[in-house]
């Protein structure tokens, strides 16, 4: 399940004084699949806690049109929460997660290498914080869009 932005940080003190470091990825995650699973793995393996943010419902309609989500919300943050390389969930309702990673503060932001370098959202927030971004190579083949090409397929 999720948390809230506002626990979260509130944790985030704690860890910070316990010297842990704190790494975070966002996306959509719909239809959660094998891809989604090693892209949190190899996050964790950056740092000591993993916050995933979830674009909520709506903006994952804004994002991806109209039919998306296939999962809502409370359903992907549930799944999501329960694998054990994440620590905590947040969902975010604005299109992006500039919000979520300027509160945050993270140590770590980690993003799929699809995604280039400077078009990384939250990527200036956290480097000025003294924190690094990470690219992770995506596991060829899976996706969600071609997860729903497939189901929607005749």
């Amino acid at each position: 399940m999720a948390s809230t932005l506002a626990a979260i940080l509130g944790e985030r003190a704690a860890w910070k004084a316990a010297g842990k470091s704190v790494v975070f990825t966002n996306g959509c995650f719909d239809l959660l699949h094998p891809g989604h699973v090693a892209l949190f793995e190899a996050a964790r393996a950056q740092g000591d806690v993993l916050v995933v943010g979830l674009n909520s419902d709506r903006s994952v309609r804004a994002l991806k049109g109209e039919g998306r989500p296939l999962v809502p919300e409370d359903e992907r943050a549930e799944t999501i929460a329960a694998l054990e390389a994440v620590d905590r969930v947040v969902v975010y309702d604005d299109d992006t997660p500039r919000a979520v990673i300027a509160a945050l503060g993270p140590d770590v932001l980690v993003k799929g290498a699809d995604w280039a370098a400077d078009a990384i959202v939250g990527r200036e927030e956290v480097e000025a914080g003294g924190g690094r971004v990470v690219r992770v190579e995506l596991t060829p083949g899976r996706s969600t869009t071609s997860m729903v090409a497939r189901i929607r397929r005749p």
